[in-house]
């Protein structure tokens, strides 16, 4: 007796078993969960999926040639915009980068009705960032297990402190934002 299956009795086996997604979704073949919705992963793939729409019509309208890359890393989709010369997407201080974001989590908001937490980055900006911050990061954790005192840091965007509170947390110190916007900060505290 052979141990292959014939082709009706695998359909009919993937057809009831459920496969264990990234996610952690239970999913049928077709790769949805049980209740017929999409998973995780595939919601991310289409917001993302969304706002490289979005921002190859907005790189058309501004005359800018831009390759885009579309991932999801984590719990959130990414879009990733090379090419050469891009520095008006990304502003003063990221500013025009921060703002379509906004945008482009808002074309996403319009089609799904759901709240996006795409992440943009453009021409590397972000990565440089967060190489950047991560390093601040790690001197003044330093700084902070030296003196044994709370310290402040300046005024920064919300992903700016985001990245940071990772580092700190990674570091096994607690960290917290304090001030209004536009001067919210990172407040590092000793163990």
């Amino acid at each position: 007796m052979s141990e292959q299956m014939t082709d009706t009795e695998e359909l009919e086996t993937e057809s009831t078993e459920a496969v264990q997604t990234e996610a952690g979704e239970e999913t049928g073949t077709d790769g949805e969960d049980k209740a017929g919705r999409p998973t995780k992963v595939q919601r991310l793939e289409n917001e993302g999926d969304i706002a490289a729409d979005y921002l190859e019509e907005l790189l058309d309208i501004a005359d800018l040639d831009g390759d885009l890359d579309m991932d999801v890393e984590g719990d959130r989709a990414s879009v990733q915009i090379g090419g050469a010369d891009l520095s008006t997407l990304v502003g003063r201080n990221g500013e025009v980068l921060e703002a379509l974001q906004e945008l482009t989590r808002l074309a996403v908001y319009r089609e799904t009705g759901e709240r996006s937490r795409l992440m943009l980055d453009v021409g590397g900006h972000r990565a440089e960032q967060r190489t950047r911050l991560v390093a601040l990061a790690e001197k003044s954790i330093a700084e902070v297990r030296d003196s044994g005192e709370p310290l402040s840091l300046e005024p920064m965007s919300a992903f700016e402190r985001k990245v940071v509170h990772d580092a700190v947390a990674a570091a096994g110190l607690t960290s917290e934002s304090d001030g209004a916007e536009p001067k919210r900060h990172v407040v590092i505290l000793p163990a």
